[in-house]
């Protein structure tokens, strides 16, 4: 699909949920490529050790620490021109008469809340300048469009409701400037996956890297696969 994109994002300042490893990390290595000033989000900054971004304490499911990262990165830099909300878990995949409650709780935490709530605190640093964007990894098992049948209720139902925070995002601050959009990165190879998916994290970042890219007239509020829309 041909969209309006930024060939470079030097000046630009990012946010990547998530980033040690993985896709986030892929992600993360795909926007310092570009240009960008990445700030990488990790529960232990003692896992990041590229030079080439900020390593920034961040765990989704304590407030604190996301309210002290979109802190710092307006103390920093002032600014912060896109989210890419990336940190994610699975849950441990039997039917939901089946799954421990804390299982889904954790899920929802991290993969649900979390984003709610990141995006919460980005905000106001997002809608500071028009063209601020917000990214969030979801998937094709959340496609309310599709069956979901066989297992992972946690995972499915965080993925259908962060498709929904994307719907809710373009619907509320579009006229504000913000583009808002939701990935579905395919079946990649990580922690996640066990290893046993065909993709690797660099194939899983290109579309989310790619929709970081977006201008300010680029579509919003839609759900992507391998830089297509899909259906939600």
């Amino acid at each position: 699909m041909d969209v309006p994109l930024y060939e470079s994002l030097d000046g630009q300042v990012v946010l990547v949920t998530g980033a040690t490893r993985g896709i986030g990390k892929a992600i993360a290595d795909g926007l310092v490529d570009l240009d960008a000033t990445v700030y990488a989000g990790a529960r232990d900054t003692d896992d990041i050790d590229a030079a080439d971004r900020h390593a920034v304490e961040l765990d989704v499911t304590d407030d604190d620490a996301m309210v002290d990262a979109v802190d710092r990165i307006e103390r920093e830099q002032g600014r912060l021109d896109a989210l890419v909300n990336n940190a994610g878990v699975m849950d441990s995949r039997e039917p939901l008469d089946e799954m421990p409650t804390d299982v889904i709780d954790h899920t929802l935490d991290t993969n649900l809340r979390g984003a709610v709530l990141m995006t919460k605190y980005a905000l106001p640093l997002l809608l500071a300048e028009e063209g601020g964007r917000v990214v969030t990894m979801s998937s094709g098992l959340g496609a309310i469009s599709e069956s979901q049948s066989g297992g992972t209720p946690a995972y499915r139902i965080s993925k259908t409701g962060v498709n929904g925070l994307t719907k809710y995002l373009d619907g509320e601050y579009a006229a504000n400037g913000l583009i808002a959009n939701s990935v579905c990165p395919g079946y990649v190879q990580t922690d996640m996956t066990e290893g046993s998916a065909p993709r690797t994290p660099e194939e899983g970042a290109e579309t989310p890297v790619w929709l970081a890219r977006f201008r300010s007239d680029a579509p919003s509020g839609r759900f992507w696969r391998d830089k297509a829309e899909i259906e939600w």
